[in-house]
Order: structure tokens, then sequence, then C-alpha cells
């Protein structure tokens, strides 16, 4: 939070110091108000990125609303991407968290090793970079140090879970980073015990939706099969600086102890392909001679199949 430290401004002719006091800016850790946010750019020479799907969240009772769905404490290992100028971050260091921050923006990255890494003791992270190598892999550096703070191997399988500790997202994630981390993440990496995220609403209604609607498709399913997914909250364009132009959602995805299947990432490559030509026939995607499991059909549609037999579809898809 930006404050105020007053001071005498310079002398005047007669080698008096002038009666008027000036705002000198300094940096402490609280509640970000949108005064604060506007300050904080600007002493950095920093404006909010469209291109980068940059709108900060302003009410701190959603925060702390996000905060409290997850769970986190102290000592848990918390990833947040895209966290801007630190609002969230700050509320997670606040509770123990120990914070790993990818964050795609130089100049917001320079900022937050200012204002954030010395008074953290060691508990603050800051990965510099995208998020993401690709579509579906976590880049390089964020996966040696997911494995360092987690307690993974590297000699493990990514994301194998293991006998470490795990770790969790909560994160107001940047509109277009969210579906591909989220599905990274499911069915990748095991050790994501959790996901607290702020997404938009469009992308909530996949996480939720059901078999025949429009929205139903690939994240959803990975999801569903991984995890238990929940809605924490909407929140109108009015929460946000700068105003997007969509509702966005606060969403629960806890991993379940029992994933429905035991292979997701062969779950995802089959729900790619089945709905990358979402309105054809799957004997049409999938050729002729494909042995269907009992109870699907050749004529079907992919998305009028349920998460239960997209994994059978699955099994006999990958061992083709």
């Amino acid at each position: 939070m930006l404050v105020a430290r007053a001071g005498k401004g310079p002398a005047g002719t007669d080698g008096a110091p002038k009666s008027t006091d000036v705002a000198e800016p300094t940096y402490c850790v609280g509640v970000q108000t949108l005064a604060d946010i506007r300050a904080i750019l600007a002493q950095h020479g920093l404006s909010p990125r469209k291109a980068l799907g940059q709108n900060f969240l302003l009410d701190h009772n959603l925060i702390r609303k996000l905060v409290d769905a997850s769970g986190v404490g102290a000592g848990d290992v918390v990833l947040e991407v895209g966290p801007g100028t630190g609002t969230l971050t700050e509320e997670l260091l606040s509770r123990g968290c120990r914070v790993i921050a990818c964050e795609l923006d130089h100049g917001l990255a320079r900022m937050l090793r200012e204002r954030l890494a010395s008074p953290t003791s060691g508990r603050f992270t800051l990965i510099e970079g995208d998020c993401l190598e690709g579509k579906h892999a976590l880049n390089e550096e964020l996966t040696r140090t997911l494995r360092e703070m987690t307690g993974e191997s590297a000699g493990e399988s990514v994301g194998a879970g293991g006998g470490g500790r795990g770790f969790r997202l909560v994160a107001n994630l940047p509109y277009g980073a969210a579906s591909p981390l989220m599905t990274t993440l499911l069915a990748s990496w095991a050790s994501c015990r959790s996901m607290h995220v702020t997404i938009q609403r469009e992308v909530a209604d996949r996480l939720l939706a059901k078999p025949g609607t429009d929205e139903y498709g690939t994240l959803g399913i990975i999801a569903q099969a991984a995890a238990e997914v929940s809605l924490v909250a909407t929140l109108p364009p009015e929460c946000f600086w700068p105003r997007p132009d969509v509702t966005s959602a606060m969403v629960s995805i806890v991993r379940r102890a029992t994933p429905l299947t035991d292979d997701l990432p062969r779950l995802a490559a089959c729900c790619q392909k089945v709905f990358g030509q979402r309105r054809k026939q799957i004997g049409s995607v999938l050729g002729r001679g494909f042995a269907f499991p009992a109870g699907i059909g050749a004529s079907q549609r992919a998305e009028q199949l349920s998460v239960e037999q997209l994994i059978e579809l699955s099994r006999v898809e990958g061992s083709a």
C-alpha cells in the first residue's frame, strides 16, 4: 500500500524551510485500494496492459473470500500466477504461506521484487516469464521450483505426487492463461492438491458443464474426472480496475483422493481429439474399424458422452 510520509519542502529565499509539507511515497504491506494500485503503478512508470489481461481485483473482502475457501495456512506452498501489484500475494504471505509467484510482465515483476522480496523472510519466490512452456507443460524454472519446494525428486515423473507435500494454486488468473494452465495442472500435476481461482464466468461454466451443453468440453471433463468443482462467487466487472468486458467467477477445484481415471493425460489427449471436431460423429473422427466400448456408438458426438464414457473411450483409443 502506498502511504505518504511528511517532510519539509525546500528552503525559501531567506534560507528557512517552507511551511508546506510534501508527500514522500514509501511502501508498506496492507490492503491496496484503487488509489494505492494507481500510485504503485505510476511510481514504477506502469499502466494496465490489456494485451496481458491485466484487470486488478479491488474488493479485499473477495480476496479474503478466495483465500478462506482455499484453506491455505502457515507453511503451505502456494502457486500464484499473475500476481499483478501483489494484493493477493500479500494476503497469502500474511497467513504464513510460501508463495511461488509467476509474472509475465517485466515491469510488474521488477516492482514485486522491490516490494516483497526482502520483508518476507524467504517465503516469496518470484519467477518472471510465462508460466507455460507451450500449451501443455509448465516452464522449466517453475517446474524445478515446485519440485524443490514440495519435495518431489527429479527422478519422479512430473506431478506424480509421490511423498511430497504438494502445492495449491490460488490466483486471480490472467484470462488467456486460465484454461491451458488448469488443464495442465489437472492432467499432469497430481501434486497440485487444489485450485482456488478467479477466472472468466464463461470458463467457470465450462468447468461445471454437463453433457449435451455447448460449454461441455475437455477442460470440464478433466476437472470433473480429477476433482470436485464448485462455484465460490460471481464477480461483476465493477469489482476490477480497469473494468473487463465480461463477468468473472471464483471457483474451487479440489482434487479427488481417487480420480475417476488413473491416466488423466490420456483422457486429456482423447478429449482434445474428439472435441477438436465436436460437431462430427466420433466414428468419423476416430476412423473406420475403431472398436467402440459397450454403450458408445460411432454415430454419437463427443458432447453426448458422459465423463465416465469418455474415460472408457480414452482407454480404448489410447491402446489402439
